[in-house]
């Protein structure tokens, strides 16, 4: 038992097991050319070793964003270490504790020691940190009557201040934490300020006194703010009045104003059932009046910010409670693990005005901790790189998850859009701010836990390809990852050829022997293996391309930290080529991308002081056609990465 931030209930105790969890309910929102020998990750792999061309960085010294190669992972799907957490200690049956190794939308027996019992395997794939989704305690189970699933994936909190004991415990974290920092990994959170689990209920829709038609849909309508504004309790001849008035302006947007709110029910009556009460914590959660209470979200408009994710309870993040609320919370985490980073879900669904007064705190905290190197992102689902921009502008995120990036390259590798189209998402990249070091900082990705698998998408557009160019294709997809502006973020499995049906739930496979039957029909890339066997090959030719590539990103500073500049950007065909260059470098490096089913011959202009050419990756001319002018055959779906001294 730790002293409270807040003077209120803070039990950090690993063995607690808070007996008040009962079932409940909803959805998993969210609401990156030598190589060891390959050994068995269950016994002891060999780490990667870099060659040390420019420089290889080190996680304890002034190594940037930039610098890493991210795995994310949910815990509950990588590997199960100690069963006996399986159920979080809860009684019952999987109603209650929300286990159910055969399902795939509960908790399937992952956990944190499994983590740690794979570092060598990820170290050997050349990552240097790792995010995992969120640990801490969830609701174990949401949902109406038949259509229940657990909180496996992290995003329906009760407890933000204690591990999810289904997963492990805050030693357990711990562990994990300094074990990867003494392999020079980092270690990232995920974090939610957004909404908590599925707690409060409103009379209208869920009470004994419920509006029929609202009952009987089971949905609570959002109600906006101007047919239901927030005011006192007080009335004049009969009308509320506006002495504490609120809406959407900073102008009203005041402690004064918010002090005089002392009646929840701002749309919807809101309560808390008796058994919940007090289920989270710290204990200011439990009040009602520090959410909004509007109802259901359609993701539009006014409702994006005020509304309910499937019933997930939604902070009043305007608040100033909460949002000293949440600057105590995740400094706690900074200050008793020294984690490297937060990423911020559903960054886009709070107001700009918090995290412009929360990461600065955050940052200054990790300062104070001595980590310089603390890299926040945000969770923006936004596919237009300029609409993505303004949330490191406006919001002042430091970063943003580069859906743009996931997007283009997706439409580049899968459905044949030209270079140029790819390019143009590159153009925008100064509107990034130098925070984000105009793109440079910014996590790419193929795929994740909520829109599903590059391998999966790929499948699902092309049915008939055969297995040889869809992995063929996922290579390429992972080079234009590796070569190009960003921090790679692998996501787990899909270096074993992991190709999910779908998004969501169909894309949170075991890594460990599964019995969940919608995921061991799957006809994985590079392998017979399927995911009813353990999946940790070091030899899977995924694994040994990742980390091929890896090798050479981890061993060629340009290409983490050079200025990405567009060499060919065809106006036919899915065919780009890129340079990365240091300011004042010894060599200029040229990566080169050919998603057509044909071999191409592409020439185009490069920096005219090279010359003389070698091969990083692929097959590269050894001079320039002419000066200033490089030359190169292509074979189908393949890639090449080229360098040159530049002369001085």
């Amino acid at each position: 038992m730790t002293i409270s931030l807040f003077g209120e209930r803070e039990n950090h105790s690993p063995s607690r097991l808070r007996s008040s969890l009962i079932a409940t309910c909803a959805i998993g929102l969210g609401a990156c050319s030598t190589l060891n020998a390959p050994v068995s990750a269950d016994t002891n792999a060999t780490p990667l070793t870099t060659k040390a061309v420019d420089t290889t960085p080190s996680v304890t010294s002034q190594r940037g964003p930039e610098d890493e190669i991210i795995y994310f992972v949910l815990p509950d799907r990588f590997d199960n270490a100690d069963t006996s957490n399986d159920t979080g200690g809860i009684a019952g049956d999987r109603l209650q504790h929300g286990f159910d190794p055969t399902h795939k939308g509960f908790y399937n027996g992952g956990d944190l020691q499994g983590l740690i019992k794979q570092l060598d395997y990820l170290q050997g794939l050349g990552i240097t940190a790792i995010w995992l989704t969120p640990i801490f305690e969830n609701k174990a189970v949401q949902g109406t009557p038949g259509n229940e699933s657990s909180g496996y994936h992290g995003y329906w909190i009760t407890d933000f201040l204690n591990v999810d004991p289904h997963i492990g415990t805050r030693e357990d974290f711990k562990q994990l934490v300094d074990e990867a920092h003494g392999r020079d990994m980092r270690v990232y959170m995920d974090i939610i300020t957004n909404h908590s689990a599925d707690v409060i209920q409103y009379e209208e829709c869920h009470g004994e006194n419920a509006i029929d038609e609202l009952k009987q849909a089971n949905e609570c309508p959002y109600r906006t703010l101007g047919d239901y504004p927030y005011t006192t309790s007080g009335d004049i001849n009969g009308k509320p009045t506006n002495t504490g008035f609120l809406g959407d302006d900073a102008a009203h947007l005041n402690e004064d104003n918010f002090s005089k709110l002392t009646d929840p029910n701002y749309a919807y009556n809101a309560y808390v059932p008796e058994a919940e009460k007090n289920v989270k914590n710290p204990a200011w959660m439990n009040d009602t009046i520090y959410y909004h209470n509007r109802g259901h979200t359609t993701f539009k408009g006014e409702d994006s910010l005020y509304g309910d994710f499937a019933g997930l309870d939604d902070f009043m993040t305007e608040h100033p409670r909460v949002v000293e609320g949440f600057k105590d919370v995740y400094a706690q985490w900074i200050r008793d693990f020294k984690v490297d980073g937060y990423r911020i879900d559903t960054a886009r669904h709070v107001r700009p005005e918090f995290w412009q007064e929360l990461i600065p705190h955050l940052e200054a905290v990790a300062k104070e901790e001595g980590i310089e190197h603390f890299h926040i992102f945000g969770e923006v689902y936004e596919p237009n790189p300029g609409q993505l921009a303004v949330f490191t502008r406006r919001d002042e995120l430091p970063t943003v998850l580069d859906f743009a990036f996931q997007n283009s390259a997706a439409e580049f590798v899968i459905n044949g859009s030209t270079g140029e189209e790819m390019a143009s998402m590159f153009f925008v990249d100064s509107l990034y701010g130098e925070a984000a070091a105009e793109g440079r900082r910014l996590p790419t990705f193929l795929g994740n836990h909520d829109m599903g698998r590059f391998a999966g998408m790929l499948n699902i557009a092309h049915p008939d390809m055969t297995d040889e160019e869809k992995l063929k294709r996922t290579k390429l997809a992972h080079a234009i990852m590796m070569y190009s502006r960003g921090v790679p973020t692998i996501y787990y499995g899909d270096e074993q050829g992991f190709v999910s049906d779908g998004n969501d739930q169909d894309a949170r496979e075991n890594m460990f022997a599964s019995t969940v039957d919608v995921y061991n029909d799957n006809d994985l890339l590079g392998t017979d293996a399927t995911t009813a066997e353990r999946n940790f090959d070091t030899s899977h030719p995924l694994y040994v391309t990742i980390a091929e590539l890896a090798q050479q990103r981890l061993s060629h500073t340009a290409l983490r930290k050079g200025e990405q500049t567009t060499r060919l950007a065809h106006t036919d065909k899915s065919i780009l080529a890129i340079s990365r260059t240091l300011e004042n470098a010894e060599y200029d490096y040229v990566a080169v991308f050919n998603a057509e089913n044909e071999a191409q011959t592409v020439t185009f202009a490069v920096d005219g002081r090279t010359n003389d050419w070698e091969s990083i990756e692929g097959t590269c001319p050894t001079k320039s056609s002419s000066v200033g002018t490089f030359k190169i055959e292509m074979p189908a779906l393949g890639y090449a990465l080229c360098r040159s001294k530049i002369s001085k």
